[in-house]
């Protein structure tokens, strides 16, 4: 029998139907999902994600517009950048075969390459050095994580 006051049902399998049925809509529309339905993308793409996982790295990530492509020229070609601050923490890196796959699985959401070399102008400032094996963090070294350390 429903209560006439509150609209529910006083038996408890209907209570926490309804209460499962409305965490389960919550949850689908996550804000975190875009973000993480890109990284999927891109993975298969051929894009590889670096966790931001040291002060250097973060302070780099964030230079970066979030949920954007963009690249860095190195000596070997393009390398193709996306900083997904919210579903990883990390930063997508993929080569211009991986770039060209992920542009062709998309078609959309790809700047032009003047608005990604507009960025680099904007932001010229990436180190490298940063993101190399040697630069990652000891056990006696402290991690940067978003909002703390660890």
């Amino acid at each position: 029998m429903a209560n006439v006051l509150t609209g529910f049902s006083r038996r408890p399998a209907f209570r926490f139907a309804s209460l499962f049925a409305v965490l389960s809509g919550l949850a689908a529309c996550s804000p975190a999902d875009r973000y993480l339905r890109t990284g999927e993308q891109l993975a298969y793409s051929g894009f590889t994600a670096h966790p931001a996982d040291t002060t250097a790295r973060y302070e780099l990530m964030n230079i970066l517009p979030a949920g954007m492509l963009t690249y860095r020229p190195t000596s070997t070609g393009p390398v193709y950048l996306y900083a997904d601050r919210i579903g990883c923490g990390c930063v997508y890196m993929g080569s211009q075969a991986a770039f060209v796959d992920y542009s062709h699985k998309t078609m959309k959401g790809i700047p032009s390459q003047a608005a990604m070399t507009a960025e680099i102008n904007q932001h010229p400032g990436w180190d490298w050095t940063v993101w190399s094996e040697s630069a990652d963090p000891g056990p006696n070294q402290p991690k940067h994580v978003i909002g703390a350390e660890w």
